[in-house]
């Protein structure tokens, strides 16, 4: 609760510094910012790969297996939920199309902003062909299915003196990087207060002013009912305290609302939920790096709503078989996205010009994204957390 106090205090103190527009506290607080962005991005990439690396060694083939099954399960069922709800609302609200001379003065915006990539290309870039290469792009996919052989051939050894000092420098390793987790977490009030002096001042010189009405209504709708009603609803069937697993997990959620970055907020989700939700390290370990890459609630609505806006405005009739085949796309896609900052915003880009739909319109959207970017984390690290509830409460 204390942390939770000093948090919101941060919150408020950054929104003000944020609104007095002053350039220089802008570009401190800017800096500030970065640095700590940088630093959990440092730490997330190792967070992950020993994560996965020793929770299979530690734990072996069979036992993972199971977690990483209904945790596969939860995953599916919440982001095929945030989808739907996503559809819904569209339906319902029906957005409108933007003028024909909005979408080409901004041509060329959206289409700046990413390289064209195919699904093949997609695929293959996850495979590894050099060990080094993944840690040095931070490839999360790669590096993923490198800890994974790496676990599961640790758990397959015979048990020896090599294979015992193989586990424990790994997990020494692992008790160091929660130390320096836990140190960067000591002072992550003053971070809040750089990221909440950001996007204050965003906010007041304009950045979200050209909001493009219903579309917006409709993707932070439904990021709304998924975070408040949808998930919560998936706690309670498994018999599980939504509003006592929210406020266990605020520091994550705060933190992935400002930091724009799933993957970046890790360290911190792992470390509340352990130490605050008293999730057991065996699931918090295995099953919160798993779900930063494939649990993407706020990326599959994100991904159909603007999908079907894009398309719209191509002239491309909505119909529910059209509709019902982009839920399924949109899922597809959010669970291969990267838990990285407008790593949604590009992927739609890829998805609509892989199709020749409008990429336009998505320069529109472009200003407004920080905010939806940041609703977005913030409920997919919620997502996060309820399925490593539910995977707890499953095995417990």
């Amino acid at each position: 609760m204390k942390t939770t106090v000093i948090w919101i205090g941060a919150l408020i103190i950054g929104a003000i510094l944020g609104l007095l527009g002053l350039g220089w506290l802008d570009e401190v607080m800017n800096f500030v910012a970065t640095v700590y962005t940088r630093l959990f991005q440092l730490l997330a990439v190792p967070t992950i790969v020993l994560a996965v690396m020793t929770t299979f060694a530690t734990f072996g083939s069979k036992g993972s297996g199971r977690i990483f099954g209904r945790t596969l399960i939860y995953t599916l069922l919440t982001t095929f939920a945030a989808a739907a709800v996503g559809a819904v609302l569209y339906v319902v609200i029906a957005p409108g199309n933007l003028p024909v001379g909005t979408t080409l003065e901004c041509c060329g915006v959206a289409a700046a902003q990413g390289p064209d990539v195919t699904y093949t290309d997609h695929i293959l870039s996850i495979i590894p062909n050099n060990i080094v290469k993944p840690f040095l792009e931070g490839n999360v996919l790669s590096l993923l299915l490198l800890a994974f052989a790496i676990g599961f051939g640790l758990s397959k050894l015979p048990e020896s003196e090599n294979k015992s000092a193989v586990v424990k420098f790994l997990l020494g390793l692992q008790e160091l990087l929660f130390l320096l987790i836990r140190g960067l977490i000591w002072t992550l009030p003053l971070g809040i207060i750089a990221f909440a002096a950001q996007l204050s001042a965003q906010v007041s010189a304009g950045v979200v002013a050209d909001s493009i009405g219903k579309y917006v209504l409709v993707v932070l709708g439904g990021n709304v009912i998924q975070f408040f009603v949808v998930l919560p609803l998936f706690l309670l069937v498994r018999g599980l305290n939504p509003l006592h697993v929210l406020s266990k997990m605020t520091p994550a959620v705060l933190m992935a609302l400002f930091t724009k970055s799933s993957a970046a907020t890790l360290p911190v989700t792992m470390d509340t939920a352990e130490n605050r939700l008293g999730i057991s390290s065996k699931v918090a370990r295995f099953v919160l790096p798993i779900c930063t890459t494939i649990n993407m609630n706020g990326c599959a609505a994100f991904i159909l709503v603007t999908s079907l806006f894009v398309m719209q405005n191509g002239g491309t009739p909505l119909t529910w078989s059209t509709i019902l085949l982009w839920i399924l796309i949109s899922v597809v896609s959010a669970v291969g996205n990267a838990g990285v900052p407008m790593g949604c915003y590009f992927l739609t880009l890829s998805l609509m010009s892989g199709i020749g739909a409008p990429v336009a319109v998505l320069g529109v959207i472009l200003p407004i994204y920080t905010i939806i970017d940041m609703i977005e984390t913030a409920e997919n690290v919620w997502s996060d957390s309820c399925v490593s509830a539910m995977v707890d409460k499953d095995l417990t």
